[in-house]
């Protein structure tokens, strides 16, 4: 894990879920998932957005700021099936599904309305890859 990383959740961890920096005002979990070829267990801190029409439904983005390539942690989550949820209260098991065409532009549109930054990775990954939206689902 990155040093970064660490220290996002650190923070996070030691101050109920809230943290500064690049995430701050953000709502922000502790996406824990297993490796898909080592196994070992990997904590990614990730902004996510609320369904609005469903209370166990969250969605996260999976931008890797804008890199040419997915995270691995989606990779992880999409041959899993599930993961667990961190927040600053406790802890979730969750079903993962990568949302189809329409329905992930719809997403996708409405977490950029609130955190424009992901309008500029997409940019960014234009003609490379479409950044995926992932809807994690209350176990």
């Amino acid at each position: 894990m990155s040093d970064w990383n660490q220290k996002v959740i650190d923070e996070f961890r030691a101050n109920r879920g809230e943290v500064g920096g690049s995430f701050a005002g953000g709502p922000l979990v502790l996406l824990h998932h297993r490796g898909r070829r080592s196994g070992r267990e990997f904590i990614s801190p990730v902004l996510y957005q609320p369904d609005p029409a469903n209370d166990g439904v969250i969605h996260v983005i999976a931008s890797k700021g804008g890199a040419p390539a997915n995270p691995e942690w989606y990779y992880n989550l999409l041959s899993a099936g599930k993961a667990t949820i961190e927040t600053g209260t406790g802890t979730y098991e969750v079903t993962v599904r990568d949302l189809p065409g329409g329905e992930r532009d719809e997403v996708f549109d409405r977490i950029a309305a609130r955190f424009p930054g992901f309008r500029e990775y997409a940019r960014k990954t234009e003609g490379i890859r479409t950044i995926p939206v992932l809807e994690l689902t209350r176990a």
